[in-house]
C-alpha cells in the first residue's frame, strides 16, 4: 500500500533521498576533516581553507539507501549494476585520497564497465542506422559500449571544476531521464534517476552555499555520476532502437539526442583535448581552458558561471527534443554548430576584455 503510494508520487522518493542525504552529509564532512580527506588551496583552485573532497560518498550512500527502500525486490536483478556503481565510487575515492595515474584510473573504470556491460548486460546493441548499421554483434557491442562509458565518465569528471556545475548538470540530466522513463512505463529506471536527484540536491546546497561545511564532490562523486548517466543513455538508446516505447515518445535519433543532452561536458572535453594535442601536450594534462574557466575570465563568479551553463544545457535539451526524429547527422551537426558558436562568442568577449584591459 505504502509502496504503491510512492510509485504514484515518485517525487516523494526524491524527497526521501534528499532527507537521507541531509542527515548524512554533516557526518561525512566531519569524518573528512578528521581523517584529512581535504583539498588545500592551489593554483588551479580558487577556494580558501581546507575543503573536504569526498562528497561523492554521501551521494552514493543516500542514493543506494533510498533505492533499497523502494526497489529492494529488484536488488538481485540489478546486483551487477550496483556492484559496478560501488566499484566506480571506490576507484574515485582512492583517486581523491591517493591520486591515481591516468592508466590506473582507466583500469578501475574498465573494471566497473565489465560489471555494467558484461554482467549486468546494460549496453548498446544497435547503432540506429548510423553509417547504415543497425544491430551489431556482441564483440562490437562490448567495445563500443566500453568506449562510450569511458568517454562519458571522463567528460563528467572533467566538467567538475566549479561550485555546483557537475551536480547541477547531473540533476538536469537525471530529471530528463526520470521524466522520459516514467512516461515510457520504465518505473524502476525512473526511480533510479529520482533517487540520484535527491542525493545530488543535498550536495549542491552544501557545495554552492556551504560555508564552514562546504564540500567538493571529488572523483568519488563525478565518476559515479558519469557511470549512472551512461547507464541511462544505454537504456534510453535501447528502448528507442527496438521501439519499446509508445509512438509519441519514440526518438529515432536517440543516440544524437543523448549527445545533444550531454553537449556541455562532451563538447568541452573534445575541444579541450584537441587544444592540448595541438599544443603538443598530453590530453590528460590539467589546465584552465575548460568552458567554466573561460566564463570565469569574463568576470562572472562561480554561481553566475554555473547558472549560465545550466541554462545553456536546458537550451541543448530543448534542441534535442525538437530534433528527436531528425536525421542523426543533421541533429549532431546542429548541436555542434550551436556549441561552436557559443564558444566563439565567449572567446570574442574575452578578447575584447583583454584588449580593453591592455589599453588601460
Amino acid at each position: 500500500m505504502i509502496s504503491s503510494f510512492f510509485l504514484h508520487h515518485t517525487y516523494l522518493i526524491g524527497l526521501i533521498s534528499f532527507i537521507i542525504g541531509l542527515v548524512g552529509m554533516p557526518v561525512v564532512v566531519r569524518i573528512a576533516k578528521a581523517k584529512g580527506f581535504v583539498v588545500r588551496p592551489n593554483k588551479r583552485m580558487s577556494h580558501t581553507g581546507e575543503v573536504p573532497n569526498i562528497g561523492g560518498l554521501n551521494i552514493c550512500f543516500s542514493f543506494i539507501l533510498t533505492y533499497m527502500l523502494f526497489e529492494f525486490d529488484q536488488m538481485s536483478q540489478n546486483q551487477f549494476f550496483l556492484i559496478g556503481l560501488f566499484t566506480i565510487m571506490v576507484i574515485g575515492f582512492i583517486d581523491d585520497v591517493l591520486v591515481l595515474s591516468p592508466i590506473a584510473k582507466l583500469e578501475g573504470e574498465t573494471l566497473a564497465a565489465i560489471a555494467l556491460i558484461g554482467f549486468a548486460d546494460i549496453r548498446l546493441t544497435h547503432l540506429h542506422g548510423l553509417f547504415g548499421i543497425t544491430e551489431i554483434g556482441i564483440i562490437p557491442s562490448y567495445l563500443i559500449s566500453l568506449f562510450v562509458l569511458i568517454a562519458i565518465i571522463n567528460a563528467i569528471n572533467l566538467i567538475d571544476g566549479i561550485d555546483g556545475l557537475a551536480s547541477g548538470l547531473g540533476i538536469i540530466y537525471c530529471l530528463f531521464f526520470a521524466v522520459y522513463f516514467g512516461l515510457a512505463g520504465e518505473s524502476s529506471w525512473s526511480i533510479l534517476a529520482i533517487c540520484m536527484i535527491g542525493a545530488l540536491a543535498v550536495f549542491f546546497i552544501y557545495n554552492v552555499f556551504g560555508n564552514r561545511e562546504k564540500i567538493f564532490m571529488g572523483d568519488s562523486g563525478s565518476l559515479l555520476l558519469g557511470y549512472l548517466i551512461t547507464a541511462f543513455v544505454f537504456h534510453f538508446c535501447e528502448l528507442n532502437a527496438y521501439h519499446m516505447v509508445p509512438e509519441t515518445l519514440q526518438m529515432n535519433a536517440a543516440p544524437a539526442v543523448a549527445i545533444c543532452v550531454l553537449t556541455i561536458p562532451i563538447f568541452d572535453t573534445i575541444r579541450v583535448s584537441l587544444t592540448r594535442i595541438k599544443q603538443h601536450r598530453s590530453p590528460f594534462q590539467p589546465d584552465k581552458n575548460h568552458i567554466h574557466h573561460l566564463l570565469l575570465r569574463t568576470g562572472l563568479n562561480h554561481i553566475q558561471t554555473t547558472c549560465v551553463l545550466l541554462s545553456i544545457s536546458l537550451l541543448f535539451i530543448g534542441l534535442a527534443i525538437l530534433g528527436r526524429n531528425w536525421n542523426m547527422w543533421l541533429l549532431l551537426t546542429a548541436d555542434f554548430a550551436v556549441a561552436t558558436c557559443f564558444t566563439m562568442i565567449l572567446w570574442h568577449i574575452i578578447n575584447r576584455q583583454t584588449v580593453a584591459h591592455d589599453k588601460h
